[in-house]
């Protein structure tokens, strides 16, 4: 979760911005300058993004030991807790010297800050954007916090320094750790190993194991840790060909697993060694990605396993079956004998990773514009050629793409899988699934806000 402290002289929208990230009014708003005099933090959410936001008094400077000076001292403290900083100014008053000497004081600790030129509702605040650049914290963004302006560029901004935060298992701590678990749900066809997969991890008995098929009948979730991650581990019930779906039991655990793998965020599909991608393996792997869940392949019972016969099996199978996510992991293992299971693992937290991915917007239309010189749409309906103006990634999880264009018809589906094979190589998104839409738009800033 990113820490944000939001700072600034008095009156400049802090509380507004704090309320308005918040989804409810927490913090007092008010004309009066000074309202704010504590810290206030809450949860968050922005564009995917979990937040926790610190609202914090207006800056006033003062050598005496008086209110400004401890309310300062909050500030500074908040500053100092935090991941990020977003300084807001008044773009309709302009640059202060308050601004002045609090953005030096900004600049001295360190933080990624974003710039926020507040209460740009028109074009009037012009001059005030303009000046803002004096400040040393790099580009403003237009904004408003009490009519919502700005907040797609505000997100991609701290996506970016998200980005750039350590991530390293040594890095881990109880922050981390407080972090809600990754939703893994373990699927396959009966008697493949999924059971003793799930206690081979867990390093515990705890499900039912055996040799008959369909021994486990619901969808059963531990609660586990692996390098530091809380994971829900989720054990389910063999899916079979609907046609030989029988009982009504039987029925009630396939939905209980269908359920758990498009409620999961990862999903390890348990393939037999000596029957790879089956039809029903390839039915399974299908609708988990079309869901938009991270697929990761893991081929079971590798100890007795005729080796060779398998890997050319499961590679022609993933080339021409599963084109829709290009890389998908697959690891081999053996469940019984608890071998290469690490490997898998770390396998599913890659692809979490990934999974998760937001693409800062430079490189992204750097690399748009550079395939676009290299490689044009072609000719449109009209037998005009397709001008693609610019890409945005709209969301994560999974990594979902819309491409502007001001006349899309006609563009065909095999140029729009280019660009998805192209930016899954680019990117290093290989074995998750892309979404990537056209929207037709005649003016790029449009509605950018």
């Amino acid at each position: 979760m990113l820490k944000v402290a939001i700072v600034g002289r008095p009156n400049v929208g802090k509380s507004t911005l704090f309320n308005r990230l918040a989804g409810r009014k927490i913090a007092i708003v008010h004309d009066e300058p000074g309202v704010t005099r504590d810290r206030k933090m809450a949860k968050a959410k922005l564009q995917g993004l979990d937040l926790e936001i610190i609202d914090t008094a207006g800056y006033e400077y003062s050598n005496e030991d008086n209110i400004e000076k401890r309310m300062w001292l909050q500030t500074k403290r908040a500053i100092e807790d935090a991941d990020a900083v977003l300084f807001l100014f008044d773009a309709r008053a302009g640059i202060q010297p308050y601004d002045e000497h609090f953005a030096s004081l900004v600049r001295e600790t360190g933080k990624p800050v974003i710039l926020l030129a507040n209460k740009c509702e028109g074009k009037l605040q012009e001059n005030g954007i303009f000046e803002a650049y004096s400040l040393g914290l790099g580009d403003p963004i237009v904004f408003s916090a009490e009519h919502g302006v700005g907040l797609v560029d505000l997100a991609d901004a701290l996506h970016n320094i998200q980005e750039k935060m350590p991530q390293d298992e040594e890095e881990i701590n109880d922050d981390e750790l407080s972090e809600k678990p990754i939703q893994l749900a373990i699927v396959g066809r009966p008697n493949v190993g999924k059971s003793t997969l799930v206690n081979a991890l867990l390093n515990d008995e705890r499900m039912l194991t055996g040799p008959e098929a369909g021994v486990t009948r619901d969808a059963i979730t531990t609660e586990w840790q692996f390098m530091g991650r809380k994971i829900n581990l989720v054990d389910t019930a063999g899916l079979r060909k609907q046609s030989r779906v029988e009982n009504g039991v039987e029925k009630m655990s396939a939905a209980a697993t269908k359920h758990a793998a498009f409620m999961a965020q990862m999903v390890v599909l348990v393939l037999d060694a000596d029957a790879v991608l089956e039809k029903q393996d390839l039915t399974i792997a299908r609708q988990v990605l079309d869901e938009g869940r991270a697929l990761i392949i893991a081929v079971n019972k590798w100890d007795i396993a005729n080796r060779k016969e398998a890997l050319d099996k499961l590679n022609y199978k993933l080339m021409t079956s599963l084109a829709q996510a290009e890389g998908i992991p697959t690891v081999t293992i053996s469940a019984l004998k608890k071998e290469n299971l690490d490997k898998l693992m770390r396998a599913v937290l890659k692809i979490y990773d990934r999974w998760n991915k937001r693409i800062p917007t430079a490189p992204l239309n750097k690399w748009f514009a550079d395939i676009l010189d290299n490689n044009p749409p072609p000719l449109g309906k009209n037998k005009r050629r397709i001008k693609l103006r610019y890409i945005t990634q709209a969301k994560s999880r999974p990594p979902a793409f819309y491409i502007f264009s001001s006349n899309p018809e006609g563009l065909p589906d095999s140029y729009l899988r280019y660009l998805t094979n192209n930016l899954r190589e680019t990117f290093d998104l290989g074995g998750i699934p892309i979404r990537m839409t056209v929207r037709k738009t005649g003016n790029p800033y449009a509605d950018k806000d």
